[in-house]
């Protein structure tokens, strides 16, 4: 497992819940771009030569496993959801979501190592492990990269990275104005939880940044708990949301697709029902 230098602390939890050997990527100078960690990483793996290689699916993790896998000539499996290995051919059977989360795709990786991308939350943590005791070990320093970063604009945004949420209310198109969603906050608010929203929502009507809508091209959560207010549920949507743990949807029309995907479904006005269930929570919460 490999980890930032800057990151001592998150290394010894990895030691904590199984790891055997942590690698700390070296600091990069301020001129130098994630990508020069790909060739230290690459050098790494073809010295250990590991059977399996999986790379967080964050926009960066998905470029950089993709760059490792060209330099270690190998496959990769994109947005792996689940794997099982098969002790006959001695590979992982991993799966993946295609056609916007209409079927699943069966992938193995004929290449060395076997490589994939998995997206936040989508296993549960390990547990700790008692007495366990691993190796730290520092990577060398990147080399010079032929791309040079000549500026860091850090970008603006008042949100937190919506994937990693326990609970997540998510705005749909039957939220009437922009103002209304004052309404969903508040939920997420007494849930301890962050706003999401469709697509709509985000790029049509530009209520909400566009790195908190959901769907196929959106990001993809697996919180504890999904609430869509006013959210159609159309599969692209879905294929976002699929593996939360519970599915709520509360829409007036009762065909609507949300009702198919959840785990409980309210057929009402969201105006009238999410008052009531911010005063019931808070009634709940005090005793």
């Amino acid at each position: 497992m490999a980890v930032l230098a800057s990151d001592q602390q998150l290394a010894e939890v990895c030691l904590d819940h199984g790891a055997d050997e942590v690698l700390l990527l070296p600091p990069l100078a301020p001129d130098q771009p994630l990508e020069a960690w790909v060739p230290v990483l690459v050098e790494a793996a073809l010295i250990e030569d590991p059977d399996i290689f999986f790379v967080g699916a964050s926009q960066r993790g998905k470029e950089m496993a993709a760059r490792l896998a060209a330099g270690l000539n190998t496959g990769l499996c994109g947005g792996c959801t689940g794997f099982r290995f098969n002790p006959e051919t001695r590979r992982l059977v991993m799966e993946r979501m295609i056609f916007g989360g209409a079927a699943v795709q069966t992938v193995e990786c004929h290449g060395r190592p076997q490589m994939a991308t998995i997206a936040p939350r989508t296993f549960e943590q390990a547990a700790t492990v008692a007495g366990h005791s691993g190796a730290i070990r520092q990577l060398p320093a990147a080399p010079a990269c032929p791309v040079t970063v000549l500026e860091r604009i850090p970008k603006t945004s008042g949100t937190v990275d919506i994937s990693a949420a326990k609970v997540v209310v998510c705005v749909g198109r039957g939220m009437e104005k922009k103002e209304d969603i004052a309404l969903a906050r508040e939920l997420a608010a007494v849930l301890d939880g962050e706003v999401g929203c469709s697509r709509p929502v985000a790029e049509d009507l530009g209520w909400l940044p566009e790195e908190v809508y959901l769907g196929i091209s959106g990001k993809k959560v697996k919180p504890d708990l999904y609430i869509g207010l006013g959210v159609a549920g159309q599969i692209q949507h879905i294929s976002g949301i699929r593996e939360s743990k519970v599915i709520l949807g509360i829409n007036r029309d009762e065909n609507a697709p949300i009702f198919e995907a959840a785990d409980y479904g309210i057929v009402g006005d969201l105006y009238e029902v999410v008052p009531r269930l911010i005063s019931e929570l808070k009634n709940a919460l005090k005793k």
